[in-house]
């Protein structure tokens, strides 16, 4: 009995205090040339791509489902009173 109630409430727990998880959404991408045709497109700048392909036989390029951010002045809610 007292495992069904631990049960219940780390299934209560985390539905409660789940947060919805967001894609990664970067601009730039490495393929390596592994044989496996592997892809990362976790990278925010050309830089941090071409360091992490370094010397292990890869290539960036754009990705090309990149969305960017909408920016901090695009808010779906107004700040203020609506009168």
């Amino acid at each position: 009995m007292r495992f069904v109630l631990l049960a219940l409430n780390v299934i209560a727990a985390t539905t409660l205090f789940n947060t919805p998880t967001k894609a990664q959404n970067y601009p730039w991408c490495a393929i390596y040339n592994d044989g496996s045709g592997s892809k990362n497109c976790g990278f925010a700048s050309f830089q941090q791509c071409q360091a992490d392909v370094s010397g292990i036989d890869g290539f960036c390029t754009q990705n090309s489902t990149y969305q960017p951010s909408a920016g901090p002045g695009a808010s779906r809610f107004r700040r203020g009173y609506p009168y």
